[in-house]
């Protein structure tokens, strides 16, 4: 970036996201230059044959987006214009290349320009581009693709054709010595940009069922009008065609969940494609693929599809009958993709934590993953409890890891505490006691009650 950009960042609180539609109030246009810091890749010199271990050289270089427009809310007075320094064209000449976008702008001007502020990393690559030119073949002279790409998920891709602003002379054109294109006054290379292709996502992660756009947009020169549209998904391998469009002829969608606004493609250049009720067949990688006559360029989205898991565990309480082995069952399921994780700890009253579930008072194991017919997953994972060796209380918790959860699930089942049961010579001592008492009470009250006979003749003989 250019050191007078940092001086922003003390005045700026920015995040990296899509510019807003209307300006902020305050706020007004402002033409402005973004600097990058990027890396120039080319096929190395005696390299192998196309396709095959190529190799490629990178050496350091300067992208300059030249004047910009971009928000200011007053606080972008410390910016200043770049200044070319000035080298003269020998074989030590810095690599800079000038961009003017007049002809087509510059999509995420904004986010490329607060980046440093925003704590984001901008990625820029610039190499040979290579056009098919009608009178002439391939042409690769006077051709550059420039890449940038954010922390955030915005992507750009710039063709740049090269220009001059000096006039020939009987010996022609000041050539760049390792470019072999004319350079400018300072000895840099002046492009403008004649196609942009760009989006704001590089990977997209939604639920099944669910609808998404993935966003793709380019700009053309007046000269290059748009000549076909293509989606395409790539997954594991194989690959297949989404929607088409060509030029003077009707859209057509491979798939009747997959749609693309037309309106909005001819008109603004908004090529994004709408998916419904996306399902597990619709994973993988999308390329939008928009071509002129002499242009084609790419962007690549990555759809990824996740379902949360459902988790059951049961029996939800747990006693010490039986023969002392019990066994719980965590049932996951629905969930997508395959990977989970599943982990059992135990807890008792008088325990702060939670601790996993030692291999030596009891024992886990897992089915086999099965998968439905909407692609989703399910297993069980089972415990199996030493009940005899807990004379406690305890709460057992089965927890659930996976992709589509910011924190595990966690479901608990409770083992009572023993019953307090008496022994055989514990229940005889009472019975005998209970009978002995008894036996005890009645002849007591046998021996208190008068005897009617005994009182009839002490009545007669009175």
């Amino acid at each position: 970036m250019n050191p007078g950009l940092i001086l922003i960042c003390a005045v700026l609180a920015l995040e990296a996201a899509e510019l807003p539609e209307e300006l902020a109030p305050g706020s007004q246009l402002r033409s402005v230059d973004v600097v990058l810091d990027c890396d120039y890749i080319e096929e190395a010199v005696g390299g192998f044959p196309a396709g095959f271990g190529r190799s490629f050289s990178s050496d350091p270089a300067t992208l300059v987006l030249r004047g910009v427009s971009v928000a200011d809310d007053g606080s972008l007075d410390s910016v200043t214009d770049y200044e070319a320094p000035g080298t003269s064209t020998d074989s030590t000449s810095p690599l800079i290349f000038e961009v003017e976008a007049t002809l087509v702008p510059i999509p995420y001007a904004e986010s490329l320009l607060h980046a440093d502020c925003a704590g984001e990393e901008v990625t820029c690559e610039i190499s040979p581009y290579t056009v098919h030119l009608a009178d002439e073949g391939l042409s690769q002279a006077s051709w550059f693709m420039g890449t940038l790409k954010l922390s955030s998920g915005i992507s750009i891709a710039l063709v740049l054709k090269v220009s001059s602003d000096r006039e020939e002379d009987e010996k022609g054109p000041v050539l760049h010595p390792r470019l072999k294109v004319p350079v400018s006054h300072e000895g840099t290379v002046l492009t403008t940009v004649e196609f942009q292709l760009a989006s704001r996502t590089a990977t997209l992660r939604t639920r099944l069922g669910s609808s998404v756009t993935l966003d793709c947009s380019f700009g053309l020169a007046p000269s290059s009008p748009l000549a076909s549209l293509e989606w395409r998904l790539q997954y594991r391998g194989s690959g297949r065609r989404v929607f088409h469009y060509q030029a003077g002829g009707v859209a057509q969608a491979e798939q009747p969940t997959a749609h693309v606004d037309m309106v909005r493609l001819l008109e603004i250049g908004d090529a994004s494609l709408s998916l419904q009720g996306v399902g597990v067949r619709d994973e993988g990688t999308y390329i939008c693929s928009v071509s002129t006559a002499l242009h084609q360029a790419q962007n690549i989205i990555q759809l990824q599809l996740v379902e949360p898991p459902r988790v059951r565990l049961f029996p939800a309480l747990v006693s010490h009958e039986g023969n002392g082995v019990t066994t719980l069952t965590c049932e996951i399921s629905g969930y997508y993709p395959l990977d989970v994780s599943v982990t059992w700890t135990q807890q008792a009253p008088d325990d702060k934590d939670k601790v996993p579930v030692s291999s030596t008072s009891s024992s886990t194991y897992f089915s086999s993953h099965r998968q439905a017919q909407d692609g989703t997953y399910s297993v069980s994972s089972y415990l199996s409890i030493n009940t005899a060796s807990e004379l406690g209380p305890v709460t057992y918790s089965c927890h659930v890891s996976h992709l589509a959860l910011e924190e595990p699930i966690t479901a608990s089942a409770q083992l009572r505490p023993p019953e307090q049961k008496m022994s055989n010579r514990a229940v005889g001592t009472l019975v005998a006691t209970v009978i002995f008492l008894t036996a005890l009470i009645g002849f007591v009250l046998r021996r208190s009650k008068p005897d009617p006979k005994s009182g009839e003749s002490l009545k007669t003989s009175g």
